[in-house]
């Protein structure tokens, strides 16, 4: 959570300012204050004392200093050096106190001006790393990684940092590719000898001198090999769905869910599970089949951690200006601290849930990584009673005019509520 302090926090371009005022302004006071004792100095080098006696022709200056009535008068060294000494001190105060006042203006005029290039200049300083940053945040967007800053700067520490995010893309870019190649040959050589072997469990099973051992065996391999077939698809999948999807196509959750749950029928029926649905428009857009894998995950995983007879209940909505998908099943009572654990690849709760027919665990994890791939979130919540209550949301993909108007109908009815 952002504290105030952070949030007040000047960026780098407004320290980079204050740095180069502060500077200047300190450079400023320096040079006045010198410029200050340098003419007060020199106007103190030019007292001279004056000697004999001196006519003075009489004022009202004059009059006033000595108390003479007279226009004219004589008067001495002595009194001519103190009538002198006070002028003379009347003006280099005024001359210094000018000095400051004026310098100071000056001063700050320049100051302001200074913060204002000062700001400009930190602006053109930090240009290239300006480019970097959107180099790197088109590439996080668009999932481009043999796109390349290039800079052809001069060989500095901004030149060293964007060669090292080009060396860093790079091997990222190299990486990604190992794996998409590793995906692609694992997914063939894993499954097909999966396929062999159902294949010959089936020939074997079919064979008229199968003896009752054999078709028991048979079962239990059928059984494993399934099993195996699903952990292998899960993990391929969740290799996939990691990645951040590019191709996307505009949807309906309520469309993916009442699809699924209507496949879904089946199994429920045969665990006594009541299924709910409470499905409403909540337009997204996403891989079809990604999202409607997220939304077989969370519906299968509610249906087989369940009790007999227990209760499912889907619902698909708008709110927020995200598409949410909510899935609310009966079951087992998951601590609330162990909630983060079950979208962990292989982890699982409570000992029924280590059968080799109740999934991979791996169903969870697939539905994080396909949300997060979407830019959407997973949440999920123990109910009181056992069981999960568990959100998806997704960006929702609605016009700008639609949006707005659904906006004012959602607040319409908060405020009526």
């Amino acid at each position: 959570m952002t504290t105030l302090t952070q949030r007040l926090r000047p960026t780098i371009r407004g320290r980079l300012t204050l740095l180069y005022g502060g500077l200047f302004l300190v450079g400023g006071i320096v040079l006045l204050a010198l410029t200050y004792f340098l003419v007060k100095g020199n106007l103190q080098r030019q007292d001279t004392p004056l000697q004999g006696t001196f006519s003075v022709r009489g004022d009202t200056a004059t009059n006033q200093t000595f108390g003479a009535a007279s226009p004219d008068m004589l008067i001495s060294a002595g009194q001519a050096n103190q009538v002198l000494t006070q002028v003379k001190g009347n003006y280099q105060r005024e001359t210094l106190n000018s000095l400051l006042t004026q310098g100071g203006i000056a001063l700050g005029v320049v100051g302001a001006a200074a913060l204002g290039l000062g700001w400009l200049f930190a602006d053109r300083a930090l240009r290239p790393v300006h480019h970097i940053t959107e180099t790197a945040r088109r590439v996080a967007r668009s999932h481009d990684l043999t796109e390349r800053i290039a800079y052809a700067g001069p060989r500095d520490d901004v030149k060293e940092l964007a060669d090292t995010f080009d060396t860093m893309l790079g091997r990222l870019a190299r990486a990604f590719d190992g794996q998409r190649r590793f995906v692609a040959n694992a997914s063939h050589e894993l499954r097909t000898p999966l396929a062999i072997n159902r294949t010959l469990v089936d020939v074997a099973v079919r064979r008229p001198d199968a003896t009752e051992d054999v078709k028991r065996l048979a079962e239990s391999l059928l059984i494993v090999n399934s099993r195996h077939e699903r952990l292998i698809d899960g993990l391929l999948t969740l290799a996939g769905g990691e990645n951040t999807v590019v191709d996307a196509s505009p949807l309906d959750l309520a469309d993916v869910a009442g699809h699924v749950l209507d496949q879904a029928i089946a199994e429920a029926a045969k665990r006594g599970v009541t299924a709910d649905r409470e499905l409403g428009r909540a337009l997204t857009s996403g891989d079809p089949v990604l999202i409607e894998r997220l939304v077989q995950n969370l519906v299968e995983n509610a249906i087989r951690h369940n009790h007999d007879g227990g209760e499912l209940s889907v619902a698909t909505r708008r709110r927020d200006g995200w598409a949410e998908l909510v899935v609310t099943n009966t079951g087992p009572v998951v601590p609330p601290y162990e909630v983060e654990t079950i979208f962990e690849p292989f982890r699982r709760l409570g000992t029924d849930r280590v059968h080799s027919d109740r999934g991979s665990g791996l169903g969870l994890s697939i539905v994080r990584a396909t949300a997060t791939a979407h830019g959407g979130t997973v949440t999920a919540e123990p109910r009181p009673g056992g069981g999960l209550t568990v959100t998806v949301r997704l960006p929702s993909r609605l016009p700008a005019d639609r949006r707005r108007r659904e906006d004012q109908a959602e607040f319409r009815l908060e405020r009526a509520d």
